[in-house]
């Protein structure tokens, strides 16, 4: 039978992807989740260091956004212990970790959970290398480690000027490829700028490949600065960081979020160090000269004061392209 739907290929990784894709599932079937998988903290790292297998957790979370089944299995999916050894480890975790060990093979095992969980499209790693992160900060020194970038740099108030893969030699899946080559829309972000989704682009030739594909791209930035990360970052930062680090890269579009927060949720968000990235002049001019083009609205989703991207209406905005032109100022 056939699918559903545009062919989309979205890259990111962290909470921000697999909102996208509970929007996502509900206009296309044909799907590809990039995953970055050089997290190294909590109980990813853990698994990662105690089996010597990719990180799962981020993973875990798109498959669960694409899954077709029972609410129950998404809570068992997401389960963390509270006591003993396995405290604050998730089931889900745990369960892709016997899946890789049954198959001795990463890359299979997330294909055989997919399976299990009858997701719309395909989630798929990065890469297969076992790769971690290292930033170059201002300061001149380097941090290794991605749970220990963000950290650093917050309370040091040092500023992150490259990311790198280590190795760099970091090769695509041959599915990954061919769905780029195949993609009608390819998406960046949102997520953690540094930690989630420039990884992606850094596994060689994506992003050239990205730049040649026949796929109209979207960069979906980010509704708050991340401390850590991109303190004090403004729209333009967010797009020079993406070029900086991706060589040939295209962006054809930017969703970005027009709908100020309120005050008592602005508040919130500045006690941690967090402030809102919205559109003025001067963003749209530096856009404009990019060429690219805006698709601006009321893209907050906002629950017990935390704030996040409304999944269903940036997933219209880019994939029914009839009304795409009642979002696009300037």
């Amino acid at each position: 039978m056939k699918k559903r739907g545009k062919n989309v290929v979205i890259f990111g990784g962290g909470t921000g992807l697999s909102i996208i894709l509970r929007g996502l599932k509900s206009y296309t079937d044909n799907i590809t989740a990039i995953v970055t998988v050089a997290d190294d903290g909590g109980g990813s790292g853990v698994l990662r260091e105690d089996l010597g297998m990719l990180p799962p957790g981020d993973i875990r979370n798109c498959i669960i956004s694409l899954a077709d089944t029972p609410p129950i299995l998404e809570q068992l999916m997401q389960h963390r212990f509270r006591e003993g050894y396995l405290k604050g480890q998730s089931f889900g975790n745990l369960f892709i970790a016997a899946m890789n060990e049954i198959h001795g093979d990463f890359e299979h095992a997330i294909k055989e959970v997919s399976k299990i969980f009858r997701i719309k499209g395909q989630v798929l790693p990065m890469t297969l290398t076992d790769t971690n992160l290292v930033a170059e900060l201002q300061s001149g020194l380097s941090i290794f480690g991605e749970d220990t970038i963000p950290e650093y740099v917050s309370k040091t108030n040092d500023r992150i000027m490259k990311i790198s893969l280590v190795p760099d030699s970091c090769d695509p899946l041959e599915e990954t490829i061919r769905s780029i080559e195949e993609a009608d829309v390819i998406i960046i972000g949102p997520g953690s700028l540094y930690t989630s989704v420039i990884p992606n682009l850094l596994v060689r030739h994506v992003s050239r490949m990205i730049g040649s594909s026949k796929a109209k791209v979207y960069y979906i930035c980010n509704l708050m600065t991340q401390p850590g990360e991109t303190d004090g970052y403004d729209i333009s930062d967010h797009v020079d960081a993406l070029f900086e680090h991706g060589h040939n890269l295209r962006i054809d579009y930017i969703v970005v979020n027009d709908e100020q927060v309120d005050d008592k949720v602005r508040d919130i968000y500045k006690q941690k160090n967090s402030s809102q990235i919205l559109m003025d002049d001067k963003q749209e001019e530096y856009l404009n000269k990019k060429n690219i083009k805006i698709i601006r609205d009321n893209f907050l989703d906002i629950e017990k004061n935390y704030i996040r991207h409304d999944a269903d209406r940036i997933a219209r905005a880019i994939l029914e392209q009839r009304k795409v032109i009642d979002f696009i100022k300037g």
